[in-house]
């Protein structure tokens, strides 16, 4: 065999063994801010654009509304629905066509303070052999990827009903065999009508179950001079490095902490600052961080901030690297992109872009929206992806200048969900359908 023809066979090889391991490449999309755990992945060959038929790999329509980000493995999809019977239902997707594979009654939807959302908004998690669906009703239930249950548990029947005004919308936490719940609420029983407990002063804590068996490891309480509704937060817990060492952060009551994945005990405090207790101020949008750093916002748009947690028990004011009260998110999560900061304003309409060190504004921009934004924006592929509530998805270069590559009209209403990423593809979640999104060479 002569030495042309060797090269050719090589080749040949080469490619099919590249197309064969193709979709183990691809970067899952495991909870719901990403790998990364600050809404990015590193896929590339995204669309810049599309439309309700251009570009749409597959669509699947869904059985009801939900807020819940769609969570990526391989070839499974997972997401969250609520059905015309109030059934919350836990699903599973072929990720090349959309199918639906299974999909299990989790628990019954009940009616919240508001109409934006149901039951269904926490998102699942995943390792890539069991997967966790938390539902706002307490429902917290464990599947291998054929559907079969493996646990379950009811966090309310356990610990007490949630109360929060709008509904519970926190999403668990995966981490070394452990699942975290994070339960920041009203301290008063009584409050929005909940029954139990009556009477009686609420904690607040952080829950750890045995992934395998969902047996309670421990529950930490979270304490907090916060009051009313001040102490409730919707937020989902953050993984990151702080110091050479994995914590979990949270925030909400007017406090951020940082908490030991081990035993949930609580490793520093910081307050937001200036001191400015207000009953009317939940906590929405979480926390993300890099390089050491912290982000997040105060809630209801009082505040940007930065802090570096570089010690123990209550942190001083040299935790704060910058705050910026200009550009102040509140629904919206951060996307930390790149050394940028993107941050949503909903009340506003506007997305402005910040030096992650400095807290420098680059650039902001009012966008020509009619409806807020209450999803938070995804980066990949030098790209920024979000959606306004009335289903309108921008598409922005990343980078120190403002440009917009592409607006999508999806013409659906109360669109919350954020887009994930995977295998080179987009996953978007309306309430009507979930959409597969890809370029035209996919």
């Amino acid at each position: 065999m002569n030495l042309s023809v060797r090269k050719s066979i090589v080749r040949c090889v080469a490619v099919v063994v590249l197309l064969a391991a193709g979709p183990v490449w691809a970067e899952n999309w495991p909870q719901w801010r990403g790998p990364n755990f600050d809404g990015t992945s590193s896929e590339t060959n995204l669309p810049d654009t599309w439309s309700k038929t251009e570009n749409i790999a597959w669509s699947t329509k869904m059985p009801g509304q939900s807020a819940s980000t769609p969570i990526i493995w391989g070839d499974r999809v997972f997401t969250t629905s609520v059905n015309k019977s109030k059934d919350l239902l836990a699903m599973c997707l072929d990720a090349g066509g959309g199918k639906i594979l299974w999909s299990d009654k989790a628990g019954k939807d009940r009616r919240t303070a508001g109409a934006l959302h149901n039951m269904a908004s926490p998102s699942p998690v995943t390792d890539g052999k069991s997967v966790f669906f938390l539902f706002g009703t307490g429902d917290l239930v464990a599947y291998d990827f054929k559907g079969r249950r493996l646990w379950s548990r009811d966090i309310e029947k356990d610990y007490g009903p949630f109360i929060l005004k709008w509904g519970y919308g926190s999403s668990p936490l995966l981490y070394k065999g452990k699942v975290y719940v994070l339960v920041l609420q009203n301290k008063q029983s009584g409050t929005y009508g909940v029954k139990g407990h009556r009477g009686k002063v609420v904690d607040s804590y952080l829950l750890a179950l045995d992934a395998s068996s969902g047996k309670t490891l421990w529950k930490h309480v979270r304490p907090t001079d916060a009051k009313g509704e001040s102490t409730e937060s919707y937020s989902t817990p953050l993984l990151c490095r702080i110091g050479g060492h994995m914590e979990i952060v949270m925030h909400g009551g007017e406090f951020a902490t940082g908490h030991d994945p081990e035993t949930g005990r609580e490793l520093w405090r910081w307050e937001f600052v200036p001191h400015n207790r207000q009953t009317w101020q939940r906590t929405v949008s979480s926390s993300v961080a890099g390089d050491g750093v912290i982000y997040f916002g105060r809630p209801r748009w009082r505040g940007l901030y930065a802090i570096r947690p570089s010690g123990k028990g209550r942190l001083k004011g040299g935790a704060l690297v910058w705050k910026d009260e200009k550009y102040a998110n509140d629904a919206s999560t951060p996307l930390l992109y790149a050394g940028r900061l993107y941050v949503l304003c909903g009340k506003t309409k506007t997305i402005a872009c910040l030096a992650a060190k400095t807290g420098k504004v680059l650039w902001s921009q009012k966008l020509d929206v009619k409806t807020q934004f209450r999803s938070s924006p995804t980066g990949a592929d030098g790209k920024i992806y979000f959606t306004s509530m009335g289903g309108d998805v921008f598409v922005l270069q990343g980078g120190d200048e403002f440009k917009q590559l592409a607006k999508i009209e999806m013409k659906e209403k109360t669109c919350l969900s954020t887009i994930s990423v995977s295998g080179g593809r987009l996953f978007l979640r309306t309430p009507g359908f979930l959409y597969c999104i890809a370029s035209a060479a996919k």
